[in-house]
């Protein structure tokens, strides 16, 4: 017999102590993870029978799952050192403690973020089934919403030839560059407010103008609704102090989109073109819905389970929608039809991240991928591609081998009217209000501006240059934590034409359509962060709104407004 030294006696003596505790206990999960093979157990798994495969295969994976245990359980489970001091213990105790909370903790949130995942996702839901807020404040929204339906606001055609002049004339460009300088150089932080939970990915400004109306969504499917200018509550005198810092205006937030993370992220808000009665979102959950203001109904027009959804527009008549995709494909959508009856084209091999459709043209289509290519397409020739290919009439989805292959084919020409390539992905590209300019940004951290001839639009050839006017030198790195910068054209038609872009500086980028700064507005004292997303007023010029990417909004306008 092997003698044994006097620590392994000790080691010994400790074991079967700890075996014998456990045992009372009838702690059999815990021996077993102490070491102590159970040759009952043992003898008794290797009678169990052959299951089917797909049935072991299932039981191996919950084998090697981590096993729930009770909180007693994994308490006891760990081995105390009987020689532990009192001061070890009362850390060890606290550390446990900890523990236990933080596992509640995540426990409930894993529980309520199930709950939420399971709320419908493609049914027609109204005010309440959006907001987790209290009656008052939806029955405050309601209200609002019915208020703006009271005067129906159209979209405003422009005119191409506005805003043109010739060369020698050049001096009256210069006076509009001026005069909208000198409208909009005072413009200053008039209301903040956290307007969404998560970071802001889009935006859209209401054009009532009476009010300081804005949609955001956010990266979680929130749309929060911003009334920027609403009477702000009485502030105490012992509060004065903090007028400053306080939340101006009031906003509401629904959950239009399911679940809420970022899978359902709102990659854009648009109002119907007819009447802005209509709110329209698009988002990664696969999904466009539109919210009523008369109803208070939210209802899903689109649908596709399959790809995510990256941008989308209206053509003018306000009864047909375009939508690009991660895919690389457009959809075209009749709203006056079924949601299942869109026909897609795939119009790329990458990512479509912005599309535009031209506002005074709306047969020509504009796409920036991250194929690093603008194109402009004419969508009279994707429409007669079932007809010209003689395919079936029942086809709906068009992809990129049939596409190219109509494109080089001879009835296909003037299907694809300009390309134009960029150093990098192409970020955004938008037709201006009197669809013949165009201003896209670029990862290459670049702006550049076209101006296209009404000319060109009348032939059915490619147009004469592909080389913008304008570039201009535009840091667009905003990495993993800000939304992309776009610069957004200002939709009033009847002013100069001009487009904002967020600035890494935290400022805001006032810029026209030939490439001349007007102003850069930036309060430091205010702002901390990137104004990342951006949109103006379609019928006030000093307006504008931004975004950063905690949900925090600004209003930009006259002091005395």
């Amino acid at each position: 017999m092997v003698k044994l030294s006097a620590y392994e006696r000790q080691r010994e003596i400790n074991k079967a102590r700890n075996r014998a505790l456990l045992d009372q206990l009838e702690l059999k999960q815990a021996v077993e993870g102490l070491g102590f093979p159970d040759k009952k157990t043992a003898q008794k798994s290797k009678a169990k029978p052959v299951q089917p495969a797909k049935r072991v295969k299932k039981d191996s994976v919950e084998k090697d799952a981590p096993r729930r245990q009770s909180a007693r359980l994994r308490s006891s489970a760990a081995v105390v050192d009987p020689n532990e001091s009192p001061s070890k213990k009362r850390k060890r105790e606290a550390e446990e403690q900890e523990r236990l909370a933080k596992e509640a903790e995540e426990r409930i949130e894993a529980q309520e973020r199930e709950r939420l995942a399971k709320k419908p996702r493609h049914n027609d839901l109204d005010l309440v089934a959006l907001t987790d807020e209290d009656a008052a404040a939806v029955a405050s929204l309601s209200i609002e919403l019915e208020r703006i339906t009271q005067n129906a606001k159209a979209k405003a055609r422009g005119d191409p030839e506005a805003f043109v002049f010739e060369s020698e004339q050049d001096a009256k460009d210069q006076a509009q560059v001026e005069e909208l300088r000198e409208r909009l150089q005072s413009l200053k932080v008039v209301a903040r407010a956290k307007v969404t939970e998560n970071r802001v990915y889009s935006a859209a400004y209401h054009p009532e103008p009476t009010k300081d109306l804005i949609f955001f969504g956010d990266k979680h499917g929130q749309l929060g609704i911003w009334d920027a200018r609403a009477p702000p509550d009485e502030v105490d005198d012992e509060d004065e102090s903090q007028a400053e810092t306080q939340e101006n205006g009031q906003y509401w937030r629904l959950q239009v989109h399911w679940p809420a993370t970022s899978k359902s992220s709102i990659s854009c808000v648009k109002l119907d073109p007819i009447d802005s009665h209509t709110v329209y979102t698009s988002a990664y959950d696969c999904t466009i819905r539109a919210l009523s203001f008369t109803s208070g109904l939210s209802r899903e027009i689109f649908s596709n389970d399959e790809t995510l959804i990256c941008s989308m527009d209206f053509a003018p008549s306000g009864h047909e929608l375009w939508i690009s995709d991660a895919a690389g494909g457009v959809t075209h959508l009749d709203l006056r039809q079924d949601k299942s009856k869109g026909t897609w084209y795939q119009l790329s091999q990458a990512k479509i991240g912005s599309l535009s459709v031209n506002p005074t043209r709306e047969n020509f289509l504009l796409t920036a991928s991250n194929s690093k290519e603008l194109r402009i397409w004419d969508t009279r020739k994707l429409q007669s591609m079932i007809t010209d290919l003689s395919l079936e009439p029942s086809t709906t989805e068009f992809d990129s081998d049939v596409v190219t292959q109509y494109r080089e084919s001879k009835e296909g020409q003037g299907c694809l009217r300009g390309e134009w390539r960029h150093e990098k992905s192409v970020s955004s590209a938008y037709w201006d209000p009197r669809g013949r300019g165009i201003v896209s940004t670029s990862y290459d951290d670049a702006i550049r501006i076209w101006d296209i001839h009404s000319p060109a639009f009348e032939s059915s050839k490619p147009f004469p240059s592909a080389r913008p006017f304008c570039r201009i030198s535009h840091n667009c790195q905003t990495g993993k934590w800000l939304t992309i910068l776009r610069a957004q054209w200002n939709p009033n038609p009847n002013v100069y034409p001009h487009f904002t872009i967020g600035n890494m500086n935290h400022s805001l980028d006032i810029i026209s359509c030939k490439g001349e700064r007007i102003t850069r507005l930036s309060d430091s004292s205010k702002i901390t962060a990137v104004q990342a997303v951006t949109c103006s007023h379609p019928s006030i010029v000093e307006r504008a709104a931004t975004g950063n990417a905690s949900g925090r909004c600004v209003l930009w306008a006259p002091v005395d407004a």
